[in-house]
């Protein structure tokens, strides 16, 4: 079974830790400050197997190389995007896997915030990690990619288990959620999520990862019915 642990970086992202507890192999997604992260992995035991990479943009990858020459461990990333991302050991595309230690992830490519961003889920423990293309209340901006790939990519986490962990790179969830209920103000369930969420922002806990089911009752991207709905909320969305 894989555990995942967000680890707060920069200024408002999180790298995670991932373990498997049968095995006790480490992973880290996404790890671009690498102090945090090294104290992360050094109270965790000081392993680390693999370090998962979900797209090119510095405030994900820019600790790479230090986090892999300390700690030996391999680099896993998009094969589309191998020419702007550090160099890979495993480069993967949608349909392959990924193991760490007894558990296996599944490789999602999941374009619209960037062409080559892909998204690694592990079905032992449920974790998704989805990195800019999917926020708790939110999506990622489309700066690369489509209303309809960004769409597509959301499809894909809705046909998840419900009691999958969403583990996104942001903690942005208290502002979408001033969005969420600007566009969606009838429900009810987005009303009580966005409650539960200032309750535990003001506590300082982090609001991730959410459950997939709560995302799918409360957040408007996810919910969006067709492409059109989703680009006029995307849209809606950067001009708030």
């Amino acid at each position: 079974m894989i555990t995942a642990q967000p680890v707060a970086i920069l200024s408002d992202n999180y790298a995670w830790l991932l373990r498997c507890t049968a095995s006790g192999a480490a992973a880290i997604v996404d790890p671009a400050e690498p102090a945090p992260v090294a104290a992360a992995i050094d109270a965790a035991g000081g392993r680390l197997d693999l370090i998962l990479l979900t797209h090119h943009h510095g405030d994900h990858i820019a600790g790479t190389d230090e986090i892999r020459a300390r700690y030996g461990a391999k680099v896993v990333g998009a094969a589309a995007d191998a020419h702007r991302l550090p160099k890979l050991d495993q480069a993967v595309a949608e349909g392959d896997s990924v193991a760490l230690g007894a558990a296996r992830a599944q490789v999602l490519e999941t374009p619209g915030h960037t062409r080559g961003h892909i998204s690694f889920y592990f079905p032992d423990g449920g974790v998704l990690l989805c990195g800019d293309t999917l926020f708790s209340l939110g999506c990622g901006r489309l700066l690369e990619g489509t209303a309809a790939e960004m769409f597509a990519s959301l499809s894909k986490f809705a046909a998840l288990p419900p009691d999958t962990l969403v583990c996104c790179g942001h903690e942005y969830t208290e502002s979408n959620a001033r969005f969420a209920r600007h566009a969606d103000p009838a429900n009810e369930a987005l009303t009580a999520y966005a409650a539960q969420v200032s309750a535990w922002r003001a506590a300082g806990r982090p609001s991730l990862p959410s459950r997939l089911a709560d995302e799918l009752a409360a957040n408007p991207f996810l919910r969006a019915p067709d492409v059109a709905t989703l680009a006029d909320l995307r849209a809606r969305k950067d001009k708030f």
